[in-house]
């Protein structure tokens, strides 16, 4: 995690920034938490926790900076809320997401399967593609294995309060 701080910080410089105590703490909250695709609120919380004097209005800013230098994504996962991830290192594009609709989980899938299709769109359309997002909406493994070990049918998985 130190070594992934010493780089922000350097990034943070690169264009003037600093890493104040603040930023810092929502950057530890954000690497410690890496895997969950915190919300802003989320993020405050935790931050709340190790530096009480911090505000909600500061960690937002924080946020939409490490956003604007591209240190970090916004998500949306069509709930209304923004969530917040890590860029990847050396990585072309932005990852995909598997949303269950059941429990709401977020699994990640970390190799790019668009790149065919982007060579293929770029291509016909003459369209310059700087980045993609896709999420895949549907029920998650577990959701589905929970079902099977209730002996319940499977197509009948209750998703925000429907039968579908």
């Amino acid at each position: 995690m130190e070594e992934r701080v010493k780089q922000i910080k350097q990034q943070l410089s690169a264009h003037n920034y600093k890493l104040t105590p603040q930023r810092e703490a929502t950057v530890r909250v954000l690497l410690e938490n890496e895997e969950d695709h915190l919300s802003a609120e989320d993020v405050y919380l935790l931050v709340k926790e190790k530096a009480p004097e911090i505000g909600l209005a500061t960690v937002y800013r924080t946020l939409e900076l490490l956003s604007d230098l591209q240190i970090i994504h916004k998500l949306n996962f069509g709930d209304g809320v923004t969530r917040y991830e890590f860029r990847q290192e050396g990585a072309e594009h932005h990852h995909h997401h598997l949303l269950c609709l059941n429990c709401g989980a977020v699994d990640e899938i970390m190799e790019d399967l668009l790149t065919p299709i982007e060579k293929k769109v770029e291509t016909e359309f003459d369209f310059q593609i700087v980045d993609h997002h896709l999420t895949f909406h549907g029920i998650c493994h577990r959701c589905k294995n929970q079902v099977k070990s209730q002996h319940t049918d499977p197509k009948k998985i209750v998703v925000n309060s429907k039968v579908t």
